[in-house]
């Protein structure tokens, strides 16, 4: 047998690659046009809990992209206590490998990844799915994936107002700082849900909630605004989707299975089903369906992460390696 390589991209590997905003949305955007497509396979995620007075748990997901003739398999724990310790809330890794023949790829630090490929699927879901004239964005959440929500959502729309809100004081103050410097903009830091929500174009709850509690009050959300929930426990009422004229996941056999989700408490009471789901995310990026069709149009983009996307920046990034010779070739057999 000959040599088999596998290549390997470390956290400092993926940094000293600066991926651009616009990189990073291409990237996972093809990824879920091969899905809109049918040239995916997606199996669930599965959930591994080593011990509940953990707080916290391993995510595993699956899939394989026909289009960039690559499988993959990523784990990610996700640990809401971390920053006890000085540490992120999300450690990951991704493991990609020839479709064909089960041989290892490439290994790649998927903590950032998760981070980017999250806020990627929350603009992305934006560009097609809030009105093209929004400015005012109200954040839930100071957590890994939050940084890029909103780093992304401002390529795309120009905020003339950003307003962040996490329990924490000093982690939505430093949230605030960190973005205001980096995106050369006023970034407000409010102290509760409803000045952070009420009368915003687009509203993105990304909690983490030790169990479910309904925080965001359907009555704050702005008739023809985008909300956009993904905590890992509901933070939203009952009510919610009663209001929207459109719901669309990113994947409907990831959402209406598991035991974690923000809309989880939705598809088990039959508010959200097969009959009430508008679309994927994926079929309207590929044009199979509709996105928003008016300005009065309430809309719900609920997601929670696709292995697709991991595989699709995963690739960019290992493309882009190869170009200025960034990482490293380990021998694997």
């Amino acid at each position: 047998m000959k040599p088999i390589y596998i290549d390997y991209l470390n956290a400092l590997d993926i940094e000293a690659l600066a991926m651009t905003d616009a990189e990073i949305i291409a990237a996972v955007e093809a990824g879920l046009v091969a899905q809109g497509n049918g040239q995916t396979v997606i199996e669930p995620r599965v959930h591994l809990e080593p011990d509940p007075s953990f707080h916290g748990h391993f995510n595993v997901l699956r899939g394989y992209v026909a289009p960039l003739d690559a499988a993959g398999v990523k784990i990610v724990g996700d640990y809401v206590d971390n920053y006890l310790h000085g540490l992120p809330s999300e450690f990951g890794i991704l493991n990609l490998f020839d479709p064909r023949t089960g041989t290892p790829r490439a290994i790649l630090d998927a903590t950032v990844i998760t981070d980017m490929r999250t806020g990627a699927v929350t603009a992305i879901g934006a560009k097609h799915l809030a009105k093209k004239t929004s400015k005012v964005l109200g954040h839930i959440g100071a957590r890994g994936t939050a940084y890029w929500n909103v780093r992304l959502l401002d390529h795309l729309f120009d905020f003339d107002e950003i307003r962040v809100h996490s329990r924490r004081p000093e982690s939505r103050d430093g949230f605030a700082a960190k973005l205001a410097a980096d995106l050369g903009k006023k970034v407000t830091a409010v102290a509760d849900w409803k000045s952070c929500v009420e009368g915003a174009d687009i509203v993105v709850e990304a909690s983490r909630l030790p169990e479910p509690q309904p925080l965001l009050k359907t009555e704050w959300i702005k008739p023809g605004a985008l909300v956009v929930p993904y905590g890992t426990m509901s933070a939203v009422e009952l009510s919610l989707t009663d209001i929207m004229q459109k719901i669309v996941v990113d994947d409907w056999g990831q959402c209406k299975g598991g035991k974690f989700g923000s809309l989880r408490a939705h598809v088990e009471t039959g508010r959200l089903s097969e009959q009430t789901l508008h679309a994927e995310l994926g079929q309207i990026a590929a044009g199979l369906k509709s996105g928003r069709q008016s300005d009065g149009e309430t809309i719900l983009f609920w997601h929670r992460g696709l292995s697709l996307s991991d595989i699709a920046l995963g690739k960019a990034m290992l493309a882009k390696a190869q170009t200025q010779g960034i990482g490293q070739r380990l021998r694997f057999a």
